[in-house]
């Protein structure tokens, strides 16, 4: 039972980010669904992106060595 008491412990610890409080499982990339850490990560229209790949392919600036064969790009 200690080991369910320290799971259920753990899932519900708050982290604080955008403004708001979230469960630490819940704050993740709007992307690709990655975990992210307070503090540790983009925001867009309110919203959490990881900073690389999904923020920069998805906001970041354009033109050499952004979306080329070198870089990560959504379609």
């Amino acid at each position: 039972v200690p080991q369910l008491t320290q799971l259920l412990s753990t899932a519900a610890e708050k982290v604080t980010s955008l403004g708001k409080d979230w469960h630490r499982p819940c704050l993740r990339c709007e992307k690709c669904n990655k975990t992210l850490t307070s503090g540790g990560h983009a925001e867009h229209d309110g919203k959490p992106y990881c900073n690389h790949p999904c923020y920069a392919a998805l906001f970041g600036p354009k033109g050499f060595g952004r979306g080329g064969a070198e870089s990560h790009t959504f379609k």
